[in-house]
């Protein structure tokens, strides 16, 4: 039986910070990985660009990481957004910051990074094996022993780092191995569910496919509850889809929708899009009248094309039992305030989400009481390690979910190694 001091299991980002880190610290490190290359979902990440982190201060950082960011305090004190950017950096990887605090790398190229990382656990003598499915980790007297392999190999090792990610992006290898060796250590694994994933509806315009592929820019969605409060709301961009809802404002709203149908059992959660987030209802009625009173002799609809994008002017109209041909001198007053109502809250009703396979991330995980936050080490099991996706914590995109992964994964890398 081979005998190393520390095993991770996982090459994605996670992994090889952990790699990294405890060889940092001194251990002699093995990582294994069952797909044939590492890196994969990293190498996909921002768009094939790899948002490396957001420069974000920390409490703001931690706001964006609305599931159990906090839990990420310990962590931070042992590696944050400056001091990953100031790893890349030693590796000669120039970074650059783009809008809301999103680091990318100058060469605009995730491989860039991907080959960073797998250089430096080189460099520090990390052993790296891929297309090495592990069948099981080995536990003895409520301490980890090793890992056998699918081949029939067992290796020995004081500490194993679990790193094999959430179910989302599945052909990256993210296919939930993980799960089962935390439950055979007595670990509790929370409801996993899809989050940052597109919006689905059986709203009758989306059925039509009335708006399919209409992007709308700078928008606010909101998800309100049974009870007519605002969940939450977001800023950013959208686009309709034959589906439903899709870009970064509908992605950050999906975890709410998933919650609040759970919460209430309800079919459907209610949105509201405001189409001119920048203006308020009185201003946006003063600023489309002004413009009326210019042309007091132009239908509606002729109107309201410099107002909303086109393809929603029929739609908003028939919304508000307005006549599309009526003219200034004509227009209800209760219908005109209606219009602008629906202008800056244009409802739908989500029925849910994508699947968990299609999301971006992976709500749901190892439940976090069972981990030391200091440590990312099991309260339950000498020796055994998780970080990344496999925990119970997810962000938004835009840096969130990867600054996590490389936190827990360098906390997890130090603490096995010690």
């Amino acid at each position: 039986m081979q005998q190393t001091e520390v095993i991770v299991i996982g090459g994605g980002p996670s992994g090889l910070m952990a790699a990294i880190s405890a060889a940092e610290h001194g251990a002699k490190v093995l990582l294994i990985d069952k797909g044939d290359k590492l890196g994969r979902k990293l190498a996909i990440s921002g768009g094939g660009r790899c948002n490396v982190t957001n420069n974000k201060p920390l409490d703001e950082l931690i706001r964006h990481i609305p599931g159990n960011g906090r839990f990420l305090h310990s962590a931070f004190q042992h590696f944050n957004p400056d001091l990953i950017i100031s790893f890349f950096e030693r590796l000669g990887i120039a970074l650059k910051e783009e809008d809301n605090g999103r680091m990318f790398p100058v060469s605009d190229k995730a491989k860039t990074v991907v080959d960073a990382l797998i250089g430096e656990a080189v460099r520090l003598g990390v052993v790296l094996r891929a297309n090495e499915p592990v069948e099981e980790v080995l536990y003895e007297n409520n301490a980890v022993r090793g890992v056998r392999l699918k081949s029939g190999s067992c290796l020995r090792a004081d500490s194993v780092v679990i790193a094999t990610g959430g179910k989302s992006v599945p052909h990256t290898g993210s296919t939930g191995d993980g799960y089962p060796w935390a439950e055979a250590a007595g670990h509790t694994i929370t409801e996993l569910y899809p989050t940052e994933v597109p919006l689905t509806s059986n709203t009758s315009f989306i059925r039509d496919r009335v708006l399919q592929g209409l992007s709308l820019r700078d928008i606010r969605i909101a998800v309100w509850n049974e009870k007519g409060k605002k969940v939450v709301e977001h800023e950013g961009d959208l686009i309709f889809t034959h589906f439903g809802l899709s870009g970064p404002a509908a992605l950050r709203c999906s975890q709410f929708v998933v919650k609040e149908r759970k919460r209430t059992g309800r079919e459907t959660v209610q949105l509201t899009i405001d189409l001119k987030p920048q203006l308020s209802l009185d201003a946006l009625s003063q600023e489309a009248l002004a413009l009326w009173k210019q042309e007091p002799k132009k239908a509606i609809k002729n109107i309201l094309k410099q107002i909303v994008p086109e393809r929603m002017v029929a739609l908003l109209l028939s919304m508000t039992d307005i006549d599309e041909s009526i003219t200034f001198d004509h227009v209800p007053k209760q219908a005109w305030t209606l219009l602008c109502q629906h202008i800056k809250a244009f409802p739908l009703k989500a029925s849910g989400t994508r699947t968990l396979e299609e999301a971006f991330v992976t709500g749901g995980g190892i439940h976090l009481k069972e981990l030391d936050p200091k440590t990312m080490g099991s309260r339950l099991t000498a020796g055994l390690f998780f970080c990344g996706e496999i925990l119970d914590i997810h962000g938004y995109t835009g840096g969130y979910n990867i600054t996590a992964a490389f936190v827990t994964g360098y906390t997890a890398g130090m603490s096995a190694a010690k």
